[in-house]
């Protein structure tokens, strides 16, 4: 007799925890990126971040290429993304109060 245990599938890595409260979770840099030049603008985008892939011949595919090497970059590209997700609210929720009078 051997003391092998029996031959079956190996144990299952743990799950990786969930992110509910994480609103860049599940975003892909791309999304972020697109998302704020089509709310903000490429000319208001480069004002806000002041950087060159947002100033000179903007391009989703150039500033990609850049913030994925430069995390303080990256850093206040995603900051500028949740401030504009708290503004959509905020005006959603403008929208859907009554007047007054």
């Amino acid at each position: 007799m051997t003391d092998e245990a029996p031959a079956g599938p190996p144990p299952e890595a743990p799950a990786k925890p969930a992110q509910p409260r994480n609103p860049l979770h599940g975003l892909t840099l791309e999304a972020i990126v697109t998302s704020l030049a089509d709310w903000y603008g490429w000319e208001q985008l480069g004002e806000l971040v002041p950087i060159r892939c947002f100033q000179i011949d903007p391009s989703v595919g150039s500033s990609l290429k850049f913030l994925r090497k430069t995390p303080w970059a990256r850093e206040k590209v995603e900051s500028l993304y949740l401030f504009m997700l708290r503004e959509q609210r905020r005006e959603q929720q403008q929208q859907q109060q009554p007047p007054r009078e």
